[in-house]
């Protein structure tokens, strides 16, 4: 079961292949719970227990405004009869018609290139962010994580980035660059919220590794050489700091992922492959001496950090010397790394070091 640090709350999942969180409920419940206003902001909208919420939430009288990924949404091709329903995709368009219908501002993103973010803002006072995609693969075969912050000022943070989104105020129309949010805590855990391209997570992702004394521990969907991260990582194995990971099967033995070069210079790290019942390894997770916790929507690549609507949380912080702030935060550090074991035990391959 998730773990819950007063008004801070991770789970992982999908529960039907092995992880310890429903999180299609996850995010149903968490709508469910709307008494005012719902800012929505995530790149695909396939589920229809998460898209009958949303209407649920409009029908009681809710506020309800939606930006998702275009790309979805439209068709590869031109179909000779365009008024015919089917075709890949059709599910997001029924659901999208359903939305539009129920009187929903949902807008298209205006991003050239991926707009990717996976946050909700409830009343103002709660957030709902992570890996998982609002889709049944994302919720029930992908490997992934949520978060859930009830605090005012997280959710003012996440507002203010969702006004700019329905702005189309992101990407290469980005008018301006936001200063980073302030550093929040909440039930004793400091919690530093950035987005890109604005707040260049990457760098951000850097400077908390190199604070790391004890070990890294990571499971990541799709990791490049375009990112400095790996740059990190290699120095970090030179001076003998352990790290372990897992990784997406299909995408870490690209000719642009550094995996391999990093598993070389003494890296713990561990492919998942796509097999009957699991999709993806879709999580982008990194946790730091058991005790700091990086989440949210952010692959480790440099179009995710230069180009891509993204959002990063970063639970907890090394520095702290807060007897209380460090036991909150390695209580969620601890679930985190727990499921990163779990994953790598049950459904990783070693990767050779030669």
């Amino acid at each position: 079961m998730a773990v819950k640090v007063g008004n801070v709350e991770f789970y992982a999942g999908p529960e039907n292949v092995g992880g310890p969180d429903d999180l299609e409920a996850t995010i149903v419940n968490f709508i469910d719970a709307t008494e005012k206003r719902l800012e929505i902001a995530v790149q695909e909208l396939e589920s229809k227990p998460i898209a009958e919420a949303i209407i649920r939430a409009r029908q009681r009288k809710v506020l309800v405004k939606l930006v998702i990924e275009q790309s979805y949404l439209r068709t590869e091709r031109s179909k000779e009869d365009p008024w015919s329903v089917g075709g890949k995709n059709e599910d997001n368009r029924t659901i999208h018609d359903a939305i539009l219908r129920s009187n929903i501002d949902v807008k298209v993103d205006y991003n050239a290139s991926i707009f990717h973010q996976k946050f909700i803002v409830r009343d103002r006072k709660s957030v709902l962010t992570g890996s998982t995609n609002f889709t049944p693969t994302g919720t029930h075969h992908n490997l992934n994580h949520l978060v859930i912050v009830h605090d005012e000022k997280v959710a003012k943070i996440y507002a203010r980035e969702f006004k700019e989104i329905s702005q189309g105020k992101f990407g290469k129309r980005n008018e301006g660059h936001d200063p980073h949010p302030p550093l929040v805590t909440v039930s004793n855990v400091p919690i530093k919220v950035l987005f890109a391209p604005d707040h260049a997570p990457e760098m951000e992702i850097m400077k908390q590794m190199i604070k790391a004394r004890k070990r890294i521990d990571f499971a990541i969907f799709t990791f490049s050489k375009s990112s400095g991260i790996d740059d990190t990582m290699l120095r970090l194995l030179d001076l003998d700091l352990p790290i372990r990971g897992a990784f997406d099967g299909g995408q870490g033995f690209k000719d642009w992922a550094p995996l391999l070069d990093i598993a070389a210079k003494g890296a713990d790290l561990h492919s998942v492959k796509k097999t009957a019942s699991i999709g993806k390894l879709h999580h982008k997770l990194m946790v730091l001496d058991d005790e700091v916790v990086i989440a949210g929507s952010f692959n480790y690549t440099g179009p995710a950090n230069q180009l891509n609507d993204e959002n990063i949380i970063i639970l907890g912080d090394l520095n702290t010397t807060s007897t209380a702030e460090k036991a909150a935060q390695k209580e969620l550090a601890t679930f985190a790394r727990k499921e990163i074991d779990r994953i790598i035990q049950s459904h990783g391959k070693p990767v050779s070091r030669s």
